[in-house]
């Protein structure tokens, strides 16, 4: 039995919780996992049970009012550093939005639970982008684990491939497009003509965009997955203040036509080689980083290997729901080492 804290029921809260309702008899026959949610806060309210929170209810109780609140029938208070205090639980799930500013409320989940012996899952970018070397630090000081496979590129195991795939080989660099957002707006002015403006109200309509359009448009997001790589594959001891970031708002329809005429793209490419950087590039149309739409990807330069690319999707709630019961499996896994 796996007990869980869920912080924040949004899109990705609400998939998790899906994924667990159709997989549930599946995880436990190829797995032995058993997973039971018993906490769930968010900035409007809570629901608890050490019993296990009945989650088809939870879900039609957001869906019907909005908010999680009504699953009692009396309104309880949402504090989220109490439940996490107070609960029996094992792993903490942190789901809630990033902050590239303090990193709350974010930051105060992760490091609350993990001084309370809990280990840690996020999709939160902020913390790491902002103390990734000492919230490792804090992990090995307590013997738990922080996971965050989702952080960077969704459903897409980018973090894992580089960890796994490759060991035994040294990365000496790499370079990719870690925005789905921008990507897509660029290929947009690319294909379709566009102007930047036109192109972000397109993105904007279909549900891309971060409610602060900043986190995607100034490459915010793509600094913080740089600094998250950087730091797991290159043993890096960096954070987002280490990233010289550049964003996609001067880039006009002259700079697209210019690119065009040399068989190239332009892009928004996070690169680690020698230095950090997040900046808008031209890219050939031959070279396989050159993806359209949301799509992400990631070049890495191996010492003997050469060259390996890889492609997906970045974020979705699904695809980042996927990301986390990876991460809860390997935590299983690692407890039952112990």
């Amino acid at each position: 039995m796996l007990r869980i804290i869920l912080s924040g029921f949004g899109v990705v809260g609400q998939s998790f919780a899906k994924l667990l309702l159709s997989r549930s008899e599946d995880l436990y026959a190829k797995h032995g996992l058993k997973p039971r949610i018993v906490g769930v806060f968010d900035s409007k309210g809570s629901a608890a049970s050490p019993a296990g929170i009945d989650l088809d209810r939870l879900l039609e109780t957001k869906k019907k009012y909005g908010n999680i609140r009504k699953y009692h029938n009396k309104e309880r208070e949402s504090n989220g550093l109490e439940m996490i205090k107070g609960m029996e639980a094992e792993v903490l799930i942190e789901t809630t939005p990033s902050n590239y500013k303090d990193a709350e409320p974010g930051m105060s989940h992760i490091v609350t639970a993990m001084k309370k012996g809990l280990h840690v899952i996020t999709v939160n970018k902020g913390p790491l982008a902002l103390a990734f070397p000492s919230l490792m630090e804090l992990a090995t000081y307590n013997h738990v684990q922080l996971m965050f496979s989702g952080t960077v590129g969704g459903g897409t195991p980018i973090l894992d491939y580089a960890k796994n795939s490759l060991r035994g080989e040294r990365i000496v660099s790499f370079q990719g497009i870690l925005n789905g957002t921008t990507n897509y707006i660029l290929t947009n002015m690319t294909a379709g003509g566009m102007s930047f403006k036109t192109a972000l109200a397109d993105a904007k309509k279909r549900g891309y965009v971060e409610a602060d359009e900043s986190l995607d448009i100034d490459g915010f997001d793509a600094a913080a997955k740089l600094v998250i790589l950087a730091n797991w594959i290159m043993d890096m001891k960096v954070t987002i203040k280490d990233i010289k970031r550049t964003g996609i708002r001067g880039i006009e329809t002259s700079d697209i036509k210019k690119a065009a005429s040399s068989r190239s793209a332009v892009k928004l490419v996070a690169s680690c080689d020698r230095k950090l950087e997040v900046s808008p590039r031209s890219i050939s149309v031959d070279d396989p980083l050159c993806v359209n739409g949301t799509l992400n990807a990631i070049t890495f330069n191996s010492e003997h290997s050469g060259q390996q690319t890889i492609i997906g999707r970045g974020a979705g709630g699904m695809e980042t729901a996927s990301s986390i019961l990876r991460d809860l499996l390997d935590i299983k896994q690692e407890m039952g080492r112990v």
